[in-house]
């Protein structure tokens, strides 16, 4: 009998892997998701070579069969939206998988640097945000912060019901604008945060694309040089192991090296690492709070973030997805004599931006924080971009465009601005002058100017220094004293008349 039973066993091991649980779907996929409504939604995952898939919801069963390399991919029939709970399930030949609670609505992406990742734990009024979070239709998912070079297909998170204990360390501007489109739709709503501070725009960018185009030839070589001196992938496995040891042992985890916690600075780092994981996954849009790392290279970013959108989008495949950003807002101590701003440069490339379709722009440059590059005023910035896509995308009637300038007539020493998307009518808050706007002449020396609003959309500005103006600017600066709005409360965009060189130019 003894001799049986080591043989069943031995024969039991050899039988093929099929026998085993083999169906694997990654973490976007679980108990609690949100898919998106009124769209074709991927499903994929991994099984043994050649089997046989089915996936049943919504009272439909699809099927599809693993490839050779045991990858497999359906698209689920489009469903209306509904807070109706669903399971879904799906059947490879030797294994299932069912995922419960699941609900229909929108789904949107909540990515960048610090400034998108600073959790709800950490805004004014965080502990009234927190406990009033009950909300079992919006769920909410983080992606871990993995830099790699390497093309990751999973991550390590789950969906969460969004609740007071969950929403605390979930992005707050995520949150915060996911809110407010569940409280006006009525809609179930699913949010992936997916953010890294910090972050630079080329580390979301595919590597590979990056090094086939000329105008990022000086990022690479740059970072071709560091990596010939430095093993980023080994320094970071040796850091990790230390890490968890000493939080077995009850220990502090020691200090990455510095080069190490660069690894969100380094092309393709977080496009491999952390997006490339959740890529295809069915979204409405993503909202996109970036640009402070890159503000000492903005004439690059002028090209650099236009072409991350572009990516992203083929990589999705859904077409011109939504791409709502926050413009830097205003930071560092006030500055008395008008001059040239890095981050009045990194502002223009995001203004720019918007030549690419279905982009928007939440201007903030009046709620930052001089002191601290956090603004802790995440409800403002939240509610700018929830306009935006409540106007673009739900056919909400609502205020949502930021004045932007139109065109500039010369007479005499007056400069005569036109603007366009002003709402009601342009207002001044605080005082009647028009405050934030230089004047320069054919000597390119800037005066601080006078402001006059005349009528509903123009502006006369002028200074006693400068006779014969060429040139204009409105909050052109990093922490802009600058005061023109809608009547509706939305900011001015901050813009230049002149084509001047700019300070970020590599050739200046």
């Amino acid at each position: 009998m003894k001799r049986f039973a080591v043989i069943s066993i031995l024969l039991f091991s050899l039988l093929p892997s099929y026998a085993e649980a083999d169906l694997h779907l990654p973490s976007i996929f679980g108990d609690h998701m949100v898919l998106q409504r009124d769209q074709e939604n991927p499903v994929w995952g991994e099984a043994t070579a050649g089997s046989n898939i089915s996936v049943t919801f919504g009272g439909h069963t699809l099927q599809t069969k693993a490839d050779d390399d045991g990858k497999w991919m359906l698209k689920l029939k489009p469903m209306r939206g509904s807070s109706h709970a669903l399971n879904m399930t799906i059947r490879s030949e030797s294994d299932s998988i069912t995922f419960s609670n699941i609900v229909i609505g929108e789904v949107w992406v909540c990515s960048g640097q610090s400034n998108m990742q600073w959790s709800v734990s950490q805004v004014y009024d965080s502990d009234l945000e927190s406990m009033s979070a009950n909300y079992p239709n919006i769920r909410i998912i983080s992606v871990p912060q993995v830099g790699t070079q390497e093309n990751q297909d999973d991550f390590d998170g789950q969906w969460d019901i969004c609740t007071p204990d969950t929403v605390g360390q979930f992005s707050a501007v995520g949150y915060l604008f996911g809110r407010q489109l569940h409280q006006t739709l009525g809609v179930p709503i699913g949010l992936v945060d997916n953010a890294w501070g910090g972050s630079s725009a080329e580390a979301w960018v595919a590597r590979s694309v990056l090094e086939a185009d000329d105008r990022f030839e000086a990022v690479i070589t740059e970072w071709k040089k560091t990596e010939a001196t430095f093993d980023f992938d080994k320094s970071m496995a040796i850091w990790k192991e230390k890490a968890s040891a000493a939080k077995e042992a009850g220990k502090p985890a020691p200090r990455a090296p510095r080069n190490v916690l660069a690894g969100q600075h380094r092309p393709g780092n977080l496009w491999a690492g952390v997006l490339n994981p959740i890529i295809g996954y069915g979204i409405r849009g993503t909202i996109w709070y970036q640009g402070e790392s890159n503000a000492g290279r903005a004439y690059q970013y002028d090209d650099l973030f236009g072409l991350m959108i572009s990516e992203w989008r083929e990589a999705w495949g859904q077409g011109d997805f939504p791409f709502y950003w926050v413009q830097l807002a205003d930071f560092r101590d006030e500055v008395a004599a008008p001059g040239d701003s890095d981050w009045a440069e990194l502002r223009e490339a995001q203004s720019n931006t918007l030549a690419l379709p279905n982009t928007g722009q939440a201007v903030i440059y009046d709620v930052g924080e001089g002191r601290d590059i956090h603004p802790r005023d995440k409800q403002t910035v939240a509610k700018r971009l929830a306009r935006i896509a409540l106007a673009r995308d739900y056919e909400v009637n609502i205020p949502y465009l930021s004045p932007s300038f139109k065109e500039m007539t010369i007479e005499g020493n007056k400069a005569i601005l036109t603007f366009q998307d002003v709402g009601t009518t342009l207002y001044t808050f605080d005082v009647q002058e028009a405050r934030g706007f230089v004047v320069a002449g054919e000597d390119k020396a800037w005066h601080p100017a006078t402001g006059t609003l005349v009528g509903k959309d123009q502006i006369i500005v002028s200074s006693d220094a400068v006779a014969n103006p060429v040139a204009v600017r409105y909050a052109w600066a990093t922490n802009p004293v600058a005061n023109l709005m809608s009547r509706e409360g939305l900011p001015v965009v901050p813009f230049r008349t002149d084509d001047w060189p700019q300070i970020t130019d590599p050739a200046n």
